[in-house]
């Protein structure tokens, strides 16, 4: 049965509130899904009859046992784009597969695995080199501040662990409230490697920027 965490908590990913090893870590989806509130009143005369389209992506951050980001990729440039932090150790949007291939993101759910996710990223824990310590989860609201969107308006927010089985491990949820008004930006978790096996920590910690490379420089 999966465990529900709360904000703060850790868990072993591979066992069970027995602990007992039950869980496949060949293959992780990390899941992450939300809805937006809907807005009535004063909100709802700013945004008319319907909301603007809410846009939230899910990033990782990669880090070694100092806990930054080593490799920061390479700048390209596409369709007269220039493109930073491509093929590195942040896996987003612009540069969705790590180069080891035991990372990556899918973007919107298209399979029937993990019904429910918004956006997945994907994670071999079992193959990933041992450089790799910490993997941190994060979502951004693009254009969050431009177009006043914030954590304030989103609710039913979560993230979970299923493993290459299609079993829940845990799920962590945080909905919105007055606290995330003017939040664009969230530090969901983290999985890091612990006497040679991995555990997921509920971090939940807001910020305020919507661009995810603020974030970064933390662990820089």
């Amino acid at each position: 049965m999966a465990i529900n965490l709360q904000k703060g908590q850790t868990i072993n990913l591979r066992k069970n509130d027995r602990g007992e090893s039950i869980y496949d870590l060949s293959k992780v989806t990390i899941g992450l899904g939300w809805d937006v509130r809907k807005q009535g009143g004063f909100f709802g005369k700013i945004f008319g009859k319907e909301a603007a389209e809410y846009d939230l992506d899910a990033i990782a951050f990669l880090l070694d046992a100092n806990g930054k980001v080593v490799n920061k990729g390479k700048s390209i440039t596409s369709n007269g784009r220039q493109i930073r932090l491509y093929q590195g150790d942040v896996v987003y949007f612009n540069s969705m597969q790590h180069p080891s291939g035991h990372v990556w993101l899918t973007g919107d759910n298209r399979t029937g695995a993990g019904d429910g996710d918004d956006e997945q990223i994907i994670v071999k824990l079992d193959q990933l080199d041992e450089k790799y310590q910490k993997i941190v989860f994060i979502v951004s609201i693009y254009q969050g501040t431009k177009n006043n969107q914030h954590f304030g308006m989103i609710e039913n927010a979560f993230i979970r662990a299923v493993d290459a089985k299609g079993k829940e491990i845990t799920k962590f949820s945080l909905s919105g409230d007055a606290s995330m008004n003017g939040k664009c930006s969230m530090v969901f978790a983290e999985a890091y490697r612990h006497n040679g096996d991995w555990k997921f920590r509920a971090i939940g910690e807001p910020h305020t920027t919507d661009n995810f490379v603020d974030i970064l420089k933390k662990y820089s």
